[in-house]
């Protein structure tokens, strides 16, 4: 399985290329995960990204590949370009969402929590960090500090001269580094973190909610209208744990929260009737949980019937 800088080929045709052996087709396959990666990081919507990969290819394959010296970075370009417009266009959208607005969560497999710094720029957390830039500030971020491109590859993709997009990545970065967690936190914390958080939830356990939930924790809920959930964030540990007693507390054997990996971190599903109702994602500073997110919106949970692929 190939990984880093040049991405993994992809084992399906979701992208939405047709398949063949041509080399335009060739050259997207190669480096779907990666496109996909780098939309839904400026996104936060698989959904989105799906779409963007649509667009994406069309373009491509109108492209004289004869004048093309670096496919890749061609590709990149292409995907930012469509990612931005949409960003944009999401914007104006989410300024009516009911409640508060969440990434979509996606299944990943094992090796995005292997990559560190893949598994923390698509965390729920840094996604919204991240959706508190400007659509071009995010682009600069996310091209330069996660897939480590050259600045004037960016210039390219964002439309911005060299010097103007070392100026967007110094105040992104800043941006950034002021609302990113701190404290770090080994995988062997948060797994203990979790089962105690999982323990404690599962139980209506209200001290030890207190013991593990940070004091000033909060709580976010996106039910998109669809489905109930907190309209707004819920701050506090008294707050958050007397909330999560009530609503988890002594949940049926067939009804408990189960352990998956979710955006490159250990977080939590809970099913009813079979059917998959929330994803809770956690957040760890120095092993206590500093964040919640738990998506109930059904909109957003398609993702979570099968591993996605996300590379560098």
């Amino acid at each position: 399985m190939e990984n880093g800088r040049n991405g993994r080929s992809s084992r399906s045709g979701r992208s939405g290329a047709p398949t063949g052996t041509d080399p335009a087709t060739e050259a997207f396959v190669e480096h779907r995960n990666l496109l996909f990666t780098v939309a839904y990081e400026m996104l936060g919507s698989a959904a989105d990204a799906e779409d963007v990969l649509q667009e994406t290819w069309l373009r491509w394959a109108g492209v004289d590949l004869a004048e093309v010296r670096e496919p890749r970075a061609y590709l990149v370009r292409i995907t930012t370009r469509q990612a931005l417009g949409r960003l944009r266009t999401l914007g104006r959208r989410r300024e009516s969402y009911v409640g508060s607005w969440l990434p979509e969560p996606l299944l990943t497999a094992p090796d995005v929590a292997e990559d560190v710094e893949l598994a923390d720029s698509v965390s729920m957390a840094m996604l919204l960090v991240l959706e508190t830039l400007a659509p071009t500030e995010r682009a600069v971020f996310v091209l330069r500090e996660v897939f480590d491109l050259e600045y004037g590859e960016i210039a390219e993709a964002v439309g911005k001269s060299p010097a103007a997009v070392r100026q967007i990545a110094h105040r992104a970065r800043a941006h950034v580094a002021a609302r990113r967690p701190r404290g770090a936190v080994s995988p062997a914390e948060t797994r203990d973190a979790l089962d105690a958080f999982r323990r404690a939830t599962e139980t209506g356990d209200l001290q030890g909610l207190l013991d593990i939930l940070a004091p000033d924790v909060v709580l976010l809920g996106d039910g998109g209208g669809i489905k109930q959930a907190v309209l707004r964030p819920i701050v506090g540990a008294d707050k958050v744990a007397r909330l999560l007693a009530a609503g988890f507390g002594r949940l049926a054997a067939d009804r408990a929260l189960q352990p998956a990996q979710v955006n490159g971190w250990p977080a939590l599903v809970l099913r009813l009737d079979g059917e998959l109702d929330t994803v809770l994602a956690l957040r760890f500073e120095d092993g206590l949980v500093t964040g919640l997110y738990a998506v109930r919106n059904p909109e957003k949970l398609s993702r979570m019937g099968h591993e996605t692929e996300l590379c560098r």
